[in-house]
C-alpha cells in the first residue's frame, strides 16, 4: 500500500544510491552513540584521578547518560514522526556533538555529569530516528541486509568503545588525559550533520500528530521511578524509599496503558502506539530484547571489572581482548540475515541463544581453571563463541521486531525497543549489585581482591547462562518462517506494490508477523 502523492516521503523508495549514503550516516550516528556507552567504562580510573571526581560523581558520569537516554527514547521517536525523522536526527546529532564538546572541556566533575546528562537526552532525538529512517527509506526486499549490516555495527559497537577509550586514554593525547574520549566525537559529528541536511531523505507520519505531553510526563517518570533506584541502590544502602518507588513505578505505567488506550481512541495520537503490541512479531522481540539487555549489562560491567580491578589489567590490554568478540559478532550478524535466517527462520535466533550460553559456560570454567594467571588468548574461545552467538541473534531480531510494524508508527515503534533495551540495561545494572558485589566483602585486604573478584564474575555469568536460556525459550513465540523481504527475493511486485502490501498494514489493524508461523 502507498499513502499518496501527498505523502511522497512515504512511498516506496526509488532505487538509487544515496540511501546507501544515508545508511551510512546514521549508521555512523548509531556506532556514536555505542560507542560512548561504553567508552566512558575503561577512562573512569582516569577521570577519578585527574578530575577529582567522587565515587559518587563517576557513577553519575555513567547513569546520568543512561537516565536521560532511556527517559527520552520513546519521546524522541514520537517527534520524529510528528516533525519528520530527518529534522530530529540533525537535531540530535548537532546537540549530541555540543554536549559532546562540554564533556570533553568540562571544567569540573559536576559540569562533566550536567553535560553526560545533556548528551544522553541529545542521543534519545537521535537514535529512534535511525532506524525509523531505514524502514521508511528502504524497500522491503533490502531491509534483511540493511539490517545485517546494522548487526555488525551493534557488535563492533559493543566492543570498540573499551578499545578505543584504551587507547585514547593511554595515548595522553596533547596531556589530555581522558578528554578525547569524548572530543573524538567533534569531527565525527559535524561530518554527519553537513552529510544527513545533503543525503537524507526527509519522511513521517502520514497523518497529523500531536505530541502526547502526558502521555511523555507518565513514561518519563515511570522510567525514573524504576531505573533511579536500580542505579543508586546499592551505594545508598537499598534504602527503602527505593523498593517503594520500584513498585510505584508499574502503577505509574499501568496508568499510562490506560490513558494511551483512552488517547488513541480520542485522537488517535497516542505517545506509545499499543496496537503494535498486537503484532505477534513486535511483542515477542520486544520481550526477548529486554532480557537480552539485561544479560549484556549484566556481562560488560562485571567483566571490565574482572578484568581491569580482579586481575589488575590494564585499560590497553582489557580493550584489545575483546577484539575477537567484536568480530565474531561482526561475521555472525552478516551471516545471520544473509545466509541463515531465510534458509532456518526462528531457529537461527534460538541457536544464537545457545551458542551464547556455551560461551558463557566456557568463560565460567577457564575463569575457574586459571584463576588469577589466565592469559588474554586463553579468554578468545570463549569470548569467540559468545560473540557469534551475540551475532546470531541482534541483527535478524531487529528486523523481526520492525518489518511488520506500519511506517507512520516506525519512530514509535524503535523508540520502544531503544527504550526496552536500554531498561533492559539499567536492570542488569542494578543485578550487578546482587549477582556480583552482593558476593564481595566489603573490606577486603588487598591481596583478597583478585581472588574475590574472579569468584564473583563466575557467579554473576551463572546468571548470565540462566538469562540466555529464558531468551531461547521466549524466541519460541516468535513466528517460525521469514518472510520474503528477509530472504531478500524477487517475487515482490517491481512496481513496489507487492512489497507495500506485505509490509505496510492499516495503522491499528492485526498484521501478519513477519516470520509467517
Amino acid at each position: 500500500m502507498t499513502y499518496g502523492d501527498d505523502n511522497t516521503a512515504l512511498s516506496a523508495p526509488t532505487p538509487d544510491r544515496t540511501r546507501w549514503l544515508a545508511l551510512a550516516i546514521v549508521m555512523t550516528a548509531a556506532f556514536m552513540d555505542l560507542v560512548d556507552v561504553t567508552i566512558v567504562n575503561i577512562a573512569i580510573p582516569s577521570i577519578e584521578r585527574t578530575a577529582h571526581a567522587t565515587f559518587s560523581q563517576i557513577q553519575w558520569i555513567t547513569a546520568g547518560y543512561a537516565l536521560a537516554f532511556a527517559a527520552g527514547l520513546i519521546t524522541g521517536g514520537r517527534l520524529g514522526d510528528i516533525h519528520g525523522r530527518k529534522r530530529l536526527f540533525l537535531i540530535g546529532i548537532g546537540g549530541f556533538t555540543l554536549a559532546s564538546a562540554l564533556c570533553g572541556f568540562a571544567a569540573n566533575p559536576e559540569m562533566l555529569v550536567a553535560s553526560r546528562i545533556l548528551q544522553g537526552g541529545m542521543a534519545a532525538m537521535m537514535v529512534p530516528q535511525v532506524l525509523s529512517i531505514v524502514h521508511a527509506t528502504f524497500p522491503a526486499h533490502e531491509r534483511g541486509k540493511v539490517f545485517g549490516l546494522f548487526g555488525a555495527i551493534v557488535g563492533l559497537g559493543a566492543v570498540s568503545g573499551p578499545l578505543l577509550g584504551a587507547l585514547l586514554t593511554e595515548w595522553n593525547l596533547f596531556g589530555l588525559e581522558w578528554r578525547p574520549i569524548f572530543l573524538i566525537n567533534l569531527p565525527v559529528g559535524v561530518v554527519a550533520l553537513f552529510l544527513g541536511r545533503r543525503y537524507i531523505t526527509e519522511s513521517r507520519a502520514p497523518k497529523a500528530l500531536k505530541l502526547d505531553l502526558v502521555g511523555v510526563a507518565l513514561v518519563t517518570l515511570g522510567l525514573l521511578m524504576l531505573l533511579y533506584p536500580l542505579t543508586r541502590g546499592r551505594q545508598l544502602g537499598w534504602p527503602l524509599w527505593g523498593y517503594v518507588s520500584m513498585a510505584g513505578s508499574l502503577g505509574v505505567f499501568a496508568a499510562l496503558v490506560a490513558y494511551e488506550r483512552r488517547k488513541a481512541a480520542r485522537d488517535g495520537s497516542p505517545l506509545v502506539e499499543l496496537s503494535l503490541f498486537r503484532v505477534k512479531s513486535f511483542a515477542a522481540g520486544i520481550a526477548v530484547q529486554t532480557v537480552f539487555g539485561v544479560a549484556l549489562g549484566v556481562f560488560f560491567l562485571v567483566w571490565t571489572l574482572y578484568m581491569q580491578i580482579g586481575l589488575g589489567w590494564r585499560p590497553l590490554r582489557a580493550g584489545l581482548t575483546g577484539v575477537p568478540f567484536s568480530i565474531a559478532v561482526s561475521i555472525a550478524a552478516g551471516m545471520s540475515v544473509g545466509k541463515l535466517v531465510p534458509r532456518f527462520g526462528r531457529k537461527v535466533l534460538q541457536a544464537g541463544a545457545l551458542v551464547m550460553g556455551v560461551g558463557v559456560l566456557l568463560y565460567i570454567w577457564e575463569a575457574h581453571r586459571y584463576g588469577l594467571a589466565i592469559a588474554s588468548w586463553q579468554m578468545a574461545l570463549p569470548l569467540v563463541v559468545m560473540g557469534a552467538g551475540m551475532g546470531l541473534i541482534v541483527a535478524p531480531l531487529t528486523d523481526a521486531v520492525l518489518s511488520e510494524v506500519p511506517r507512520e508508527h516506525a519512530g514509535s515503534a524503535s523508540g520502544l525497543i531503544n527504550t526496552v533495551q536500554q531498561m533492559g540495561n539499567a536492570l542488569g545494572l542494578g543485578l550487578v549489585s546482587v549477582v556480583f558485589f552482593g558476593v564481595i566483602d566489603d573490606r577486603l585486604t588487598r591481596d583478597r581482591v583478585g581472588p574475590a573478584f574472579v569468584h564473583a564474575f563466575q557467579h554473576a555469568l551463572w546468571w548470565v547462562a540462566a538469562l540466555m536460556g529464558v531468551i531461547f525459550l521466549l524466541m519460541f513465540a516468535l513466528p517460525k518462517r521469514p518472510a520474503q523481504h528477509v530472504e531478500g527475493a524477487d517475487g515482490e511486485g517491481s512496481d513496489g506494490e507487492g512489497a507495500d502490501a506485505a509490509e505496510l498494514p492499516e495503522a491499528g489493524k492485526e498484521s501478519a508477523p513477519v516470520l509467517a508461523s
